[in-house]
């Protein structure tokens, strides 16, 4: 665990450059390599979500590296999300009834050249561009690597290797093939597929709708969103089906069939996007799935973090804000002061993947919940007792949104058990007749904990808890 160790760090993206300057700052010897160029150089944003939803997680990882004052500036609040019904009309849906709790949107490319620049500044990180890893040999702590400047191939030895590379990451796929150990893998992809679109500012860089939300346009089977740019844009991702329903990626192949669709179902937005037609054809279609593995890691030689290890679905806006988490819990484990680097990753798989694997699941269950359950009178009377209680009772009740976004120091499988336990108990006795949003709200609080409570129980004797 000597700190002269050189720890070698594939991929240069979120989760990667903020795992480069923590142990950076930590006094290891860190080399990172990234395949694509040096986005402070050149523009590469190619159909990836441009903007993302950083919240509590993510600002708990930039203050362990102190950097959160700079990133600040970068981050406009969302206080909830604006929805747009059918016909035009919006309401918002705080996401919390404490009102210094919000989410914000932040540009991916900003935040990541932020992150870069912190790492660089410290000499004994070195990041290098335009270098794809082919392969990486578990056994030996080596990776070869295709160097896109001189088209050659090479090899890096290092004391660990730690795989940041995202869902398509190059030391998972060696873990795979390798079937050197017992290697756990699986990938679901949903039916549905995104595409980015974008609404331009306007005049003098103003903003063409309410800045300070996430907007929503859930219809059920599919929905637009729509998150506001520091510039006065708005990254705007339609979510499809590939192949179902009477309008599909697979069918929307001409102008006049895109513009029917928003027509019918974005009406609002599309008078809000002069440039769709080009914005729809020119920006690619990409997938959406889940990934998860184990073992995370190879004796004390590799480890998989951030999205090489759990990508998800991006319908909780925690996919950044997980990996940003997975640096701080590691972290943590390296102040335990392990013998060696394979205890220091049994430890860190043991304590973060049951709760990677909450996250993955829980985004799922918001797929369903922002396309359509919005919209159910039963939902937005939960959603209104919820917010009343957070407003009355800040410090003795948090809704599973609250939870899973505000609640940095709770983790994701305890949010989640807990954050479903209320959803059930809420539903169930407003189905029942049992709660009524107008009766005193201490009642009402005593009844959802006592109610959750026996379903929590229930859960623990069914063996639903790990």
């Amino acid at each position: 665990m000597n700190k002269k160790q050189n720890i070698l760090i594939i991929g240069a993206g979120l989760c990667g450059s903020l795992l480069a300057l923590r142990l950076g700052q930590r006094g290891y010897n860190v080399t990172v390599y990234e395949m694509r160029p040096d986005l402070r150089k050149v523009d590469i944003s190619a159909g990836r979500s441009i903007n993302l939803a950083f919240s509590d997680r993510g600002i708990k990882a930039m203050n362990l590296v102190g950097i959160q004052d700079k990133v600040e500036p970068l981050c406009i609040p969302m206080n909830g999300r604006m929805l747009h019904d059918i016909e035009g009309n919006t309401t918002l849906a705080p996401y919390s009834g404490r009102e210094h709790e919000y989410i914000n949107s932040i540009s991916r490319g900003e935040l990541n050249a932020l992150l870069l620049n912190e790492a660089e500044q410290h000499k004994n990180v070195t990041i290098h561009f335009n270098k794809k890893c082919k392969a990486v040999d578990f056994e030996k702590t080596t990776a070869t690597f295709k160097d896109y400047d001189t088209n050659k191939e090479f090899i890096e030895d290092a004391d660990i290797i730690i795989g940041t590379d995202g869902a398509g990451s190059a030391l998972r796929k060696s873990y795979y093939l390798g079937k050197k150990f017992l290697f756990s893998f699986s990938q679901d992809y949903l039916t549905h597929g995104y595409k980015e679109l974008s609404i331009l500012p306007g005049e003098n860089g103003s903003y063409k709708t309410y800045k300070n939300a996430l907007h929503i346009w859930g219809r059920e089977s599919f929905m637009l969103i729509a998150l506001p740019n520091l510039d006065g844009s708005f990254t705007v991702t339609l979510f499809l089906s590939f192949d179902e329903g009477e309008y599909n990626f697979n069918n929307l192949t001409t102008k006049e069939r895109v513009l029917e669709f928003f027509e019918k179902y974005f009406k609002d937005a599309l008078e809000l996007m002069p440039n769709l037609v080009d914005d729809f054809f020119e920006n690619p279609t990409a997938p959406l799935g889940t990934v998860k593995c184990s073992p995370w890691h190879y004796k004390g030689n590799t480890l998989l973090m951030g999205d090489a290890a759990h990508a998800i679905v991006p319908f909780y806006g925690q996919g950044m804000n997980a990996s940003f988490e997975d640096v701080v819990e590691f972290d943590k484990i390296l102040d335990q002061e392990h013998d060696d680097w394979e205890a220091v990753f049994k430890a860190y798989e043991t304590s973060r993947k049951q709760d990677t694997d909450a996250i993955a699941d829980l985004a799922i269950d918001n797929f369903h919940e922002m396309k359509g359950h919005v919209n159910h009178a039963n939902f937005r009377e939960k959603r209104s007792l919820e917010m009343a209680l957070e407003k009355e009772f800040p410090h003795d009740y948090s809704s599973k949104y609250s939870l899973v976004t505000f609640n940095e120091d709770v983790g994701y499988r305890e949010a989640m058990l807990k954050g479903r336990a209320q959803d059930k108990a809420i539903l169930n006795m407003l189905a029942d007749g049992k709660l009524n949003i107008n009766d005193d709200l201490k009642l009402n609080l005593e009844k959802v904990k006592t109610e959750t409570e026996n379903i929590l129980e229930d859960d623990r004797i069914a063996g639903l808890k790990s």
